[in-house]
């Protein structure tokens, strides 16, 4: 086993690695950007080691300042968590290469063939599993495009070959859709990934979304443990995902469940992975594979007692997988929460901002995994992630009752968060009784619901579009012995008026608090709801918008984020372009 493992990622990931580590005797070793310094992994790790501003480009995704630090540390191991170089087969491949480092994932030639969608496609055609219809070669031009949406119909949709979560995938519903499409994925392409590459197949409509955990070791052995179910989706990203999907009968599990086995051991696969399908009718299709640790590994975890972070570590060691594949067996049912500091009712929109509480749940059933405390910042420079809340059960229905009573007893206050989103699931139908598809949320569910279960369960206390927070307070009551907790509306006006005796007010500087934003919300400007970088302009100088048209891109948190006009007017100026960062309130378009 390893003396000493670095961990190239941040947050709760890095946690859970450096936790596994931990119990197999290795001392970790943390890395973190100039925005992390105070992070929840730093204060974890044995050592930790900064590599670099802010902006991941100059820190995490620092292959040489990330290999220096390994090699100055004396660190043995490198294990790459998920996201930023977790799927990058070039970084794989130098840490291979350094004497005495080993790479914690599959070898960097399997990354390479898998990671890149079109030759994955390729290789699970050749060991005999189903596959989308689409193309096995990347897509160059839009007339290319559109020649195969005549092929295969519309909708189709076009894919960032080194995409995942939704980003770099466009949807195209007609001919006259496929050169902002095809522009835009290239676009995320480069952004995300430093791939601008894509390729095309036929879109479904209302598919289940499984993916099959697997495990293989460099002698030959490979494991499924079981699928899971992540169809619940908002704009193709992940929300809530559990083990084992409800869709699956015995049959078609085992069948989908070899097929993954069969896939990756034809492409010469070793460690952790994942292979994805789209289940339609009855009918499994591959789409893709991810070549690391997934945020919801959590799940198998808890249905099979199988450490899967271990046996990544244990893998890359050169043991064995010490239990055959009829040891696997699936007991009871999880589900895991994605706790993201976003508001449901704003589109999902990033909130970042101070936790001012934190209270997570505890007791029978209930796992966290975070990397957070009260007090600390959410901040706009990586993903919105808080933590995971896991909740296991006797089965669904155990578990969906559980997981009620673990979400009403999550406190945040300070900013937004999805738990609302998640305590709305649990009372939904169609999530309740399993039946919902990856198109449910964007397609189904009521805007109106969400606004309810944000004012209903949401924080009492969060920033606003503008960065100000609400006015409004909770204090802590008794009356007759009995204590309540009271919501005093306009708090903070109330506590910056002026006294009866027409004194100020102590604390006061001669104004209201609202006074700023009121200016900005009635300027002819259109202004950042958050902090972010402009990943481009559709505007200039003299041009006309009308209400809800695009004027520029926003990438905030990992998410791309169109700008919209909220009233038409003449563009007047524009001090932004393609590449600037800007902050919360800064003014993107002016209009006369």
């Amino acid at each position: 086993m390893f003396d000493k493992v670095l961990v190239a990622n941040r947050g709760e990931i890095a946690v859970r690695v450096m936790a596994a580590a931990e119990e197999l005797g290795c001392e970790t070793v943390a890395v973190y950007s100039d925005a992390d310094r105070n992070g929840g992994h730093v204060d974890y790790a044995d050592e930790a080691y900064n590599v670099g501003p802010a902006p991941a480009s100059e820190s995490y995704l620092d292959q040489e300042a990330i290999i220096d630090v390994a090699q100055r540390t004396g660190a043995d191991a490198i294990h790459p968590g998920y996201g930023f170089l977790a799927e990058n087969a070039d970084f794989a491949r130098r840490v291979e290469e350094t004497p005495d480092i080993t790479w914690v994932g599959p070898p960097s030639d399997a990354m390479e063939t898998l990671g890149e969608k079109t030759k994955a496609r390729t290789v699970m055609q050749e060991a005999g599993v189903p596959v989308v219809p689409g193309t096995t070669e990347p897509v160059d031009d839009a007339d290319e495009v559109r020649a195969l949406g005549e092929e295969f119909g519309y909708p189709i949709a076009i894919k960032a070959e080194g995409g995942g979560g939704g980003r770099g995938m466009k949807i195209v519903r007609s001919e006259a859709e496929v050169d902002d499409a095809l522009e835009s994925a290239k676009r995320e392409g480069e952004a995300y990934f430093g791939n601008d590459s894509v390729y095309v197949e036929k879109y479904l409509e209302a598919p289940k979304h499984i993916e099959v955990q697997v495990l293989a070791d460099q002698h030959g052995n490979v494991r499924h443990l079981g699928e899971r179910d992540c169809s619940l989706q908002r704009r193709h990203q992940k929300v809530i995902e559990e083990a084992p999907s409800p869709a699956l009968d015995a049959d078609l599990r085992d069948e989908i469940g070899e097929a993954a086995r069969q896939g990756v051991r034809e492409a010469g696969y070793t460690n952790a992975g994942t292979v994805e399908f789209l289940v339609e009718d009855g009918e499994f299709y591959f789409m893709e594979v991810n070549t690391r640790i997934q945020v919801e590994h959590t799940v198998s975890e808890e249905v099979t007692g199988i450490d899967i972070v271990r046996w990544q570590l244990r893998v890359a060691a050169g043991e064995d997988l010490a239990f055959a594949q009829d040891d696997v067996e699936i007991d009871g049912h999880a589900v895991e929460y994605r706790i993201n500091a976003e508001n449901p009712a704003a589109d999902f929109a990033p909130t970042p901002g101070q936790l001012t509480t934190y209270r997570p749940p505890t007791s029978i059933g209930v796992r966290l995994d975070h990397a957070v405390a009260q007090g600390d910042e959410i901040g706009g420079d990586y993903d919105s992630m808080i933590g995971k809340l896991i909740v296991s059960g006797e089965d669904r229905e155990h578990c969906l009752e559980r997981s009620k009573r673990a979400l009403e007893h999550f406190d945040v206050e300070g900013v937004h968060t999805t738990i609302p989103f998640h305590r709305l699931m649990l009372d939904d139908d169609a999530f309740v009784a399993g039946d919902h598809t990856t198109k449910y949320l964007d397609r189904e569910l009521d805007d109106d619901a969400l606004e309810t279960a944000v004012d209903r369960w949401g924080p009492a206390e969060a920033a606003g579009g503008d960065g100000t927070q609400p006015s409004t307070a909770e204090v802590a009551v008794e009356v007759d012995g009995k204590r309540f907790d009271v919501v005093i509306e306009d708090a903070s006006a109330r506590m910056t008026a002026e006294p009866a005796d027409g004194g100020s007010a102590s604390g006061s500087s001669g104004g209201s608090a609202t006074e700023g934003a009121a200016e900005v919300a009635t300027a002819d400007a259109i202004t950042a709801e958050m902090q972010g970088t402009i990943l481009s302009v559709a505007v200039e100088e003299g041009d006309e918008v009308a209400a809800g048209d695009v004027v520029c891109v926003l990438e905030a948190m990992k998410m791309e984020n169109d700008v919209v006009a909220a009233s038409g007017g003449t563009v007047e100026s524009v001090p932004i372009s393609e590449g600037d960062s800007v902050d919360m309130g800064d003014t993107l378009v002016r209009l006369e």
